[in-house]
This record gives structure tokens, C-alpha cells and sequence, in this order.
């Protein structure tokens, strides 16, 4: 895992009022380690009101044109997102950790694929990335997004979407669905729930022929479409889910929280080559009983979603409360959060230069 590095703010931007879109300048030396892929999203730093302030946020920008952008929408009582769009200006600088996720599918010139998008509110962030990128790499693929929103002016990227339809017309298919605004179809009023999917499904989009499946949004909204996406046969390695706020229900962990004794064991973990060993007498997460012993290790949600403090378990075993943020494949390779993992032997090594 990557460290923390000063970028500045190259340019801001307001795709709504209560948002605000944060470019960065990227040094000459630093620009591999800032290649992204879409999809991926970066962890900010900032001291705000003498706190230490961190927030994972989505990259909007396609890796084609080499810019990196990402979104910030402004949230009741948030205290970073308060700050990106009242306080941010162009030159300011933040501490940005090198980009990371796995919220995307390798793309392929030669692909001729059908893709399906599922937005709400600022979920569009990874998505807008996504379709720019599928758009521009693969000229035969087709993009359907449908993305759900309040009103029209509260609509994140809403130029930028038309401006993607009218230049892959044909081959990129736009659907909005408003809460609070009124439109013809009832198809497109109200939130996507799982009686909408199945609308679309039927005029829009063959559920077994789309190729992969997108969607990024509430927790509410995710498990209407994970849902209903598998009882119209879709297999669920072609459905791909990100999230960035804790969820406040049942998706992909366990339904209530889990108290943990308190344990007895000696932990390691390796960052950037170094070691560091100390004493567990805890009944808290490795990651914190490691900040409580001098370790600055790489974290921001602490809710087991956004994967900065994913690790790798090279001695001993861990075990999980939640995970929002591993595939299958990952976790069958040792990797673990940090955030949400405690000892389950005398001895434990986290390797965190995955």
C-alpha cells in the first residue's frame, strides 16, 4: 500500500450546487503511481478543525485523457465534503493516496459487449468514469445507464452525460429517473426499485445477454438491483456493486454487530518494508490497536467499504466482522481489511505493501 502524497488542486469545477469537482496536478514523478483505472477511487487527507480528516471519493475522469478528477457532493453534517465545497480553492493542497479499487472489468478493443449502469446521486461518479472509458476502448460495445436522482438540477455530470450520448449515439442509452419532478413514463418516476428493473428489463435491455452489470448509489437501491438482477437469471459474477458509505443494513456483511472478547497475541505488520511488532491485549481491530502502538497505516472509512486498509495475512489468521469491499478471489489469496479483522492465533503478520 502506497503512501500519502501533497497534490494540488490544478482546477475546481461545479457540476451542482452542492457539488464540487476536484482536479489534481500530478508531478512529473509521481504520474505512474497515479495511473488509475476506471473505476478506482483515491483516499484524501486533510487536518480540518485539528483533526485528522480522511475520505475515500470516486474518480469521474477517464484514464484515457490523463487528468485525474474526482467528485465531491456536500453532506449534511459531513465534515470533508463541507470543507472540499465551502473552504477548497484552486492551490490548496491534500494529502491523496495513489488510486485503488476493484469496481471495474478489463477492456478489450476486440469486445463487441453490453453494458448495463445502475446510478443514484453521486454513485454516478465511478460510472461516469466507466462508460467514457468502455465508450472510447471498446467502438463496438453498447452503454445503458439509468441513473436516479431528485430533480434535474440536482443531476451530477448532467452536460457531460448528454454530451456522451450525442457523441456515441447509437451506442450509448440515457435514461434519468427523478424522485421529486415529475415526468411522462411513469418508468422514470419515483426511485429504481426492483418493480422498475424489471420495466427496463422488458423494453430496454435483454437481462441475459448484458455482459456486465454496474451500480453505485444507497445501500437501498443496490440491493434492489443485486436482487432482482439475479431473479431475472443474471449470474452474479456479472454483477459488480460498489460502496463507500457503511451500510446500514445486510449487504455483503452480517446483520448485527458482533462483540468481541477481549484476545491475547503478538502482532506484526509490514508497511513500505519496515516491521513493526507489538502486543495485543485488545478487544478493538488490528488497525486501531496498531495506531494505538505507533503504526501510521493506510485507512479512511473504517467501515469495512472502501478497502484503503486491505492487507495481506502472511502468519496466523484473522477474522472478519464485515466485508464490503474484497471479491472471493481476493480473500482465497490471504487479503484481509484491517479495519475489520482480529487475531484468532497467539501470532498474526499483516503484510500492507499489496
Amino acid at each position: 500500500m502506497a503512501k500519502f502524497h501533497t497534490l494540488k488542486v490544478a482546477e475546481l469545477s461545479r457540476p451542482t450546487e452542492e457539488s464540487v469537482a476536484v482536479t489534481f496536478e500530478i508531478p512529473g514523478d509521481l504520474r505512474e503511481e497515479f495511473a488509475f483505472t476506471q473505476g478506482q477511487h483515491l483516499t484524501l487527507k486533510k487536518e480540518i478543525d485539528g483533526e485528522d480528516t480522511r475520505r475515500s471519493y470516486s474518480i469521474c475522469s477517464c484514464p484515457i485523457d490523463e487528468k485525474l478528477t474526482v467528485a465531491i457532493k456536500k453532506l449534511e453534517g459531513g465534515r470533508f465534503s463541507t470543507w472540499a465545497n465551502e473552504d477548497l480553492k484552486e492551490g490548496d493542497e491534500i494529502e491523496v493516496n495513489p488510486p485503488h479499487g476493484h469496481f471495474y472489468v478489463p477492456l478489450d478493443p476486440e469486445n463487441a459487449n453490453s453494458y448495463v449502469a445502475f446510478a443514484s446521486g453521486s454513485g454516478i461518479t465511478p460510472i461516469m468514469s466507466i462508460i467514457e472509458t468502455t465508450l472510447r476502448t471498446e467502438p463496438e460495445s453498447e452503454f445503458t445507464l439509468f441513473y436516479g436522482n431528485r430533480r434535474t438540477g440536482s443531476i451530477i455530470f448532467q452536460e457531460e452525460l448528454e454530451a456522451l450520448k450525442n457523441r456515441y449515439m447509437g451506442r450509448f442509452s440515457l435514461y434519468h429517473v427523478l424522485s421529486k419532478e415529475r415526468q411522462e413514463s411513469d418508468l422514470f418516476n419515483g426511485r429504481i426499485d426492483e418493480e422498475k428493473i424489471q420495466g427496463y428489463a422488458r423494453r430496454f435491455f435483454d437481462p441475459e445477454s448484458v455482459d456486465h452489470y454496474f451500480t453505485c448509489g444507497p445501500e437501498e437501491m443496490m440491493l434492489a438491483v443485486q436482487s432482482e438482477l439475479k431473479n431475472l437469471g443474471v449470474p452474479e459474477d456479472r454483477i459488480h456493486l460498489e460502496l463507500f458509505t457503511s451500510p446500514v443494513g445486510k449487504l455483503g456483511g452480517k446483520e448485527k454487530e458482533v462483540k468481541h472478547e477481549k484476545a491475547h497475541a503478538e502482532i506484526t505488520v509490514v508497511l513500505d518494508g519496515n516491521s513493526l511488532t507489538f502486543p495485543y491485549d485488545s478487544d478493538k481491530s488490528i488497525l486501531d490497536v496498531a495506531f494505538d502502538n505507533g503504526a501510521d497505516l493506510p485507512y479512511a472509512c473504517k467501515g469495512g467499504v472502501c478497502s484503503t486498509c486491505v492487507c495481506k495475512v502472511e502468519e496466523g489468521e484473522v477474522e472478519m466482522d464485515v466485508n464490503y469491499a474484497l471479491e472471493p478471489d481476493e480473500l482465497k489469496r490471504g487479503l484481509v481489511l484491517s479495519c475489520q479483522s482480529y487475531p484468532k492465533t497467539d501470532k498474526v503478520k499483516l503484510n500492507f505493501d499489496v
